[in-house]
Parts: structure tokens; sequence; C-alpha cells
């Protein structure tokens, strides 16, 4: 196998030694050392009069902040030019392929479970802020639309609302316990109906869509089993909902549920509440999420339904969506899920490899500038220039050092400080004039409607 190059600057140069000489790789490198301090400055023009000719390396690997044209530079040296890692602490896990450290990139999509997303109190929204709620699930990974309504409010909008939904191609439940509005959801052109028990079971024989069977309150899987009957003598489609309990309420229970009545139920299709503890929890929802979807998937549910009614819960819809793919590519691979994609790690950092305090005053050594670095590391912030090495913990006091009298310069150092301390307060990895990774949280959705 060809070797490979490794292009960098002079203040990274012994660093990238020592990290590419601690791990083992199956491919066998060269360091070239330009002549320039920052390697993330280099550019198309720079690489194209100081890269010699590449054609005995397989690739010539750029340091990921580089923004020089890799594929015009590929033409020129003779050899496949590419970005590594954004950080050179970063380059054993680059290198690892039970790593990616990726964004979700998926080529096959789970078939289940399907996610159904609420939107609440749907009676009181009018027509166009319901179509533009259910166009940011859908985009946000949702399958079905599901219109929460309410005992207290009528619906006068339902039938113009499912048409409206139906026209635009998306699939459509309908959340009542109000037999009107079943029945004109129904007759709308309703995909799915949730719910019925005993004291609505009545309908069965009228409908011409599934609908979800739930056990009666406090009467637990016999009353389902019962309500499920009577269901089945209708002639009904039938999706089970053994009711998933809030954290202190039966959460334990409810999931015994739903183990012993996939056990008698094998053959029939289920729907898991997972909104019910999502929303009725003060944790973020992304690990919540991921957990859940990973109880669906065991179980084999067909159907989660979530929904996005408090700020907390912002984004649980994508969230279930990814860790959905998270899960399937596990499955898959058989292994658990782990190092597929950092999608959902929105507020700690999967690895925070960073320079020591020794690497970094090697660094500042080489520095004949009086541009300031900042770094993290050993729970410390490290601001230095060829005049300056401090360290601490507090981003005012830090700044209170520096001697900064220009307003522009001292805006820029203010911002990238605090990013910094907050980088070490949430366990991420800090890289200066670099956005912090939020996970999934990063993609821009503001387009859509919240």
């Amino acid at each position: 196998m060809s070797p490979r190059l490794f292009v960098t600057g002079k203040l990274a140069a012994n660093s990238l030694r020592d990290t590419l000489d601690s791990i083992s790789l199956d491919f066998a490198y060269d360091v070239l050392t330009l002549g320039i301090s920052v390697a993330a400055l280099m550019n198309t023009e720079f690489l194209k009069k100081h890269l010699p000719p590449c054609h005995q390396y397989s690739q010539v690997v750029l340091p990921g902040l580089c923004r020089a044209d890799t594929r015009r530079l590929t033409e020129i040296v003779g050899a496949a030019v590419v970005r590594g890692p954004k950080d050179l602490k970063d380059i054993p896990a680059f290198y690892r392929e039970d790593s990616p450290d990726q964004s979700a990139n998926y080529n096959a999509s789970p078939p289940t479970p399907l996610i159904i997303a609420e939107i609440v109190d749907a009676p009181y929204l009018s027509t166009a802020e319901i179509m533009n709620r259910a166009s940011y699930y859908k985009a946000t990974g949702a399958d079905i639309i599901d219109l929460g309504c309410c005992i207290e409010k009528d619906f006068p909008h339902l039938e113009q609302v499912i048409e409206r939904l139906k026209d635009t191609g998306l699939v459509v439940s309908l959340d009542s316990f109000r037999e009107s509005e079943i029945i004109r959801g129904m007759d709308s052109g309703v995909d799915i109906i949730l719910s019925l028990n005993s004291s609505n079971i009545h309908l069965a024989p009228r409908l011409t869509c599934p609908a979800v069977i739930i056990p009666d309150s406090d009467y637990g899987l016999d009353s389902l089993e019962q309500n499920l009957a009577r269901a089945h003598a209708a002639g009904l489609n039938c999706i089970l909902d053994p009711i998933l309990n809030p954290i202190n309420f039966g959460f334990i229970a409810s999931l015994q549920r739903f183990v012993e009545a996939r056990r008698r139920f094998p053959n029939l299709p289920f729907l898991m509440g997972i909104g019910n503890i999502t929303e009725l929890t003060d944790a973020d929802s992304t690990g919540i999420n991921a957990l859940l979807m990973g109880i669906a998937h065991e179980l084999k549910i067909d159907y989660v339904l979530t929904t996005e009614a408090s700020s907390r819960t912002r984004g649980a819809v994508q969230e279930a969506a990814l860790a959905r793919h998270l899960i399937y590519e596990a499955q898959i691979k058989g292994s658990p899920p782990k190092n597929f994609s950092a999608d959902l790690l929105t507020v700690k950092d999967k690895r925070l490899y960073s320079f020591s305090p020794a690497e970094l005053r090697q660094m500042q050594q080489l520095i004949t500038d009086r541009n300031f670095r900042i770094f993290t590391a050993a729970d410390r912030i490290f601001v230095f220039n060829r005049d300056h090495f401090i360290s601490g913990t507090n981003p005012a006091e830090l700044y209170a050092r520096l001697g900064i009298t220009d307003p522009d310069h001292a805006f820029y150092m203010g911002s990238e400080l605090h990013k910094a301390q907050l980088a070490l307060q949430l366990g991420k990895k800090y890289i200066q004039e670099q956005e912090l990774n939020w996970g999934y949280l990063s993609a821009d959705y503001s387009q859509f409607g919240s």
C-alpha cells in the first residue's frame, strides 16, 4: 500500500508527528511541514506553490480547517488530496473504522417504528397553523401527522384540515374520544383513529380505517384483550397500545405490560406513546428518546407517538427519527448503538482529546507574532502569543490580563473566551473560530414553523 502524506504548518508539526507515532495505522506515512505557522491558513495558491509532486502517495492529507480546493490540488499534485479532522488530536478516531463520529448518513431506512407526531390541541389552531406544524414534523422525520383533539373545544374545521393534509400526501391520524369527531374524521379520510376502549368500542362496526385499541383505565391487559376481541368481532383492523405510563406512575409496570402484551399478541401491530415520558420528565429529550426508541425496537413496536408540546421537547420528532436510524444501523452490524453517529450527542461531546499544557508551551515558543491562540486543556483555558502565556477558568480574569484596547479585537476575544468557558462547562471540544458542535441541533430548521 502506498504511503500517505500529512501536510502541516510549523506550529502543529511536532504534535502531528507525536500523534501519528502514538497510534497503530495500517499504512505508512510521511509528514511535510510547510513554511507557514498556522496550517489552517494555507490556501489553494499557497499549496500549489509549495506542495511537491506526490505521485508516490495514495493520499495527501490536509488539516481539516484548511479551505483549499482539494479537487484542483488533486489534479496538480498527482494524488488524492483530502482533509483530515479539524483537530489533529482526533486523528486516532478519524482513522479507526469503528469510530466514524460523523453525522448520520444511512443507506437504508428502518421499516419501523413509524413515527406519529401529534399536533397538540389542534382545535385551537387555524388550518394554516396546523399545515405549518405538519410540514415541520414531516421535514424532521414524522411518518404520520396526528391531530390531537380536546374534550372542551369543538373542531369545526376538522374536515378542511384533513383534506388539506391529505392533499399534500400526508398520512393522518385523529386522536379523539368524541364520537362525532371520530365519525367525521373517518368520513373525511383519516388513516388511523386513536383510540378505542370500552367507552367507545361500539363505534368499531362503523369504522373503515384501523384504530388503536387501549385498555380501560386501571384495568390492565385483560380489558385490552376484551376490547380487542370486540373490535375484531366487528371486523376492525387493530393496533394495540397497552399504554406507557410516566415515571412515578407505573412506568416499570407499563413496560412489563408491553412485554406481556407482545407475548400474547405476537403478530399484531403495536403503538407506544413515548411522549408520555419525554413531556413529563425534566431531562434533555435526546437521551430519553434514544433509550425509548431502543425499547420500542426490541419490543417490535410498529408505531411510536410523540410530540413537541413544550420547549423542553423541541426537536423530539427528529430525535426519535435519528434514534431509529442509529438503532437500526447497530442491529444490522450486530453491535450496541455506539460509534455510528454523533447526531444525538447535543450537550456533551464524545471525545475530548486535547493538547497538554506542556505541548502548548512548546507551541508558544515557536510563535513569532502577537496573535492570540486559545485552547482548552486540563480543565483550563489557555491563551498565548509570542509575549503571553496565561491560563485560567474565568474568561473575565483572563481577558483583563491581555491588555487589549482595540474594540473589534476585544469583542472577538470576549466571544471566543466565553465559548471556551462554555465548552469546559459542558464537556465539549473547543476549536478557535469554530462553532461548538451541538449534534443534530447544529442543522438549520428555522425555515419550518415552530
